[in-house]
């Protein structure tokens, strides 16, 4: 490429426009710093010392025949169809029927905190379908669906298959607890 050339005229011009220059000393820029704002602490979730959280509530009430069905935020939709053909084997179960309400939710939170400490991730809790209620709603089948979902260590729960219960019973999806994790982390 050429070079172009100014005239006498054209430098002036320039000068004029720019103004007074003032040489540089050094080509560093150094930028003031402020001090960096204070991290705010993620929040952590709320550990109950109750196992039951009261502020979930189910308006729906389950016929004798409506099968139940309920899956954590975060989990795939998958795990109730593989809970349904037995995918996670059973470790244990509670028959409640007969029970009154208050018996069964003792039994119940009893059952399902012996289950977490032992371990358990999937068991079989039955509640009969409701043939001897009033109105033909069943009792311990529409308790149990508010109960479970208020669980804090029920990640997800369905009817069970016909041939362990159907409508009489479900298949409940524990978490593990966090001592089985702490072992999973030191064997790798």
């Amino acid at each position: 490429m050429r070079k172009k050339s100014l005239t006498q005229e054209d430098r002036d011009l320039f000068r004029h426009t720019v103004g007074k220059v003032i040489s540089v000393a050094t080509d560093k820029l150094h930028l003031k710093t402020s001090p960096k704002p204070k991290p705010i602490p993620a929040k952590r979730s709320v550990e109950h010392t109750q196992a039951l959280d009261e502020s979930i509530s189910v308006t729906e009430q389950l016929s004798l025949e409506d099968s139940m069905g309920f899956l954590s935020p975060g989990l795939q939709k998958n795990v109730l169809r593989k809970m349904r053909k037995g995918h996670y084997g059973l470790d244990a179960e509670i028959d409640l029927h007969g029970l009154s309400s208050h018996e069964a939710k003792k039994q119940l939170l009893r059952f399902l905190h012996s289950c977490v400490e032992e371990g358990y991730r999937c068991v079989c809790i039955v509640h009969g379908k409701g043939y001897r209620s009033p109105d033909n709603l069943p009792i311990l089948k529409n308790s149990l669906n508010v109960w479970l979902r208020q669980h804090r260590d029920v990640q997800a729960f369905c009817s069970a298959p016909q041939r362990e219960g159907g409508t009489g019973a479900v298949f409940v999806l524990l978490r593990l607890t966090d001592k089985y994790d702490e072992q999973n982390d030191a064997e790798r």
